[in-house]
């Protein structure tokens, strides 16, 4: 009895100073999700929808058309003004024709320019984490100085054409006043087409044709499937050793018995508690209740660069906010990593079952 007491103590003891080492060295945490940049597509007119092209969970490339505003009313809108151009050209003897078709080349090379900007900034922001090629971010820039190129001969054209109106026409107020209500129509215009901002996958749609958009209300959840990362909630404990590129290995719950690869991308500064501070009055302090008190949870950013994110050939699937299971391994202790791991691995093949 005597033998069996002090083995227990023991075991006990040596199990409080793994639990005590790990929790510093590799800690582990299920308090972890999975984030994707959820986009609201928001339409700059206003209208009724006349075509959905998507439907809710459809995969679509950078670009791709996702809905259709009616473009009736703002097509009437460039008539009226390509008519008020040609009134005030009339005025002077010169012929506006060749305006309106290259103000028209100049609205849609803004808009394709616009567009392929916020596409390129993702893909760039990827490339310094690691998570897509080098050649794609080539790729990206190249399209992107091609597009700003042919905004700017779009831009040239348009500069010939007013030039060709004759100084007196060019400066003439009311062809001025004219030109600025052509372009605001041709963007209108190119507005009623809502796009994908990036390779991602349509979310929560609730609209059909019919449904009636205004300007500045979300339409459509994009979901960014470019850029994905997991989300781990970690005690101050757990990353007093831990540093941006710290490895760590994953389980996702939704891919029981696999372990991906990562590391630590970035640390929240802050949080927020209960007991926060209003300016001009006494500092306040969070409560803590109980003869421990509650460990504080920052967020703690982990990519994993050994997958290609929005790679729709790859059999790994993300889902926003799943769960997943996380271990960091904060030092080069072999002991520690090689329990860690273990560990980690029985993890991965219990997540089969729940």
């Amino acid at each position: 009895m005597k033998r069996t007491i002090w083995t227990t103590v023991a075991i006990l003891v040596l199990f409080l100073v793994w639990y005590i080492a790990a929790d510093r060295m590799t800690p582990i945490t299920g308090n972890a999700r999975v984030k994707v940049v959820a986009t609201q597509i928001v339409p700059r007119v206003t209208g009724t929808v006349t075509e959905v092209l998507v439907e809710n969970g459809d995969v679509v490339s950078a670009g791709d058309v996702l809905v259709r505003i009616d473009r009736r009313p703002y097509e009437i809108d460039r008539e009226k003004a390509e008519a008020d151009l040609a009134s005030a050209t009339q005025e002077v003897g010169a012929s506006s024709a060749d305006v309106s078709a290259a103000q028209a080349r100049v609205a849609r090379s803004q808009v394709d320019l616009d567009t392929l900007r916020l596409q390129s900034a993702r893909i760039f922001a990827l490339e310094k984490k690691g998570l897509v090629s080098i050649a794609q971010a080539d790729d990206a820039r190249g399209k992107l100085a091609e597009a700003e190129a042919s905004l700017e001969n779009a831009k040239a054209d348009l500069e010939k054409a007013r030039q060709r109106l004759g100084d007196e026409g060019q400066d003439n107020a009311k062809i001025q006043r004219a030109l600025a209500a052509l372009a605001e129509a041709d963007l209108n215009l190119e507005w009623t087409e809502l796009k994908a901002p990036a390779d991602g996958v349509v979310s929560n749609l609730l609209i059909a044709p019919g449904t009636y958009a205004r300007s500045g209300s979300p339409l459509v959840t994009f979901l960014d499937g470019t850029d994905v990362w997991i989300e781990a909630y970690l005690t101050e404990n757990n990353i007093g050793l831990a540093q941006i590129g710290t490895p760590v290995e994953v389980v996702l719950n939704m891919h029981p018995g696999r372990v991906l690869k990562g590391e630590i991308e970035s640390f929240s500064s802050g949080v927020s508690v209960s007991g926060a501070d209003t300016p001009g009055e006494l500092a306040s302090a969070p409560s803590t209740a109980g003869f421990l008190r509650e460990a504080e949870r920052f967020p703690v950013r982990i990519i994993l660069p050994g997958y290609e994110a929005g790679s729709l050939e790859d059999d790994l699937r993300f889902q926003l906010n799943g769960q997943a299971d996380v271990i960091l391994y904060t030092t080069d202790n072999t002991l520690m990593n090689f329990v860690g791991r273990m560990y980690i691995k029985a993890v991965a093949f219990l997540s089969y079952a729940y």
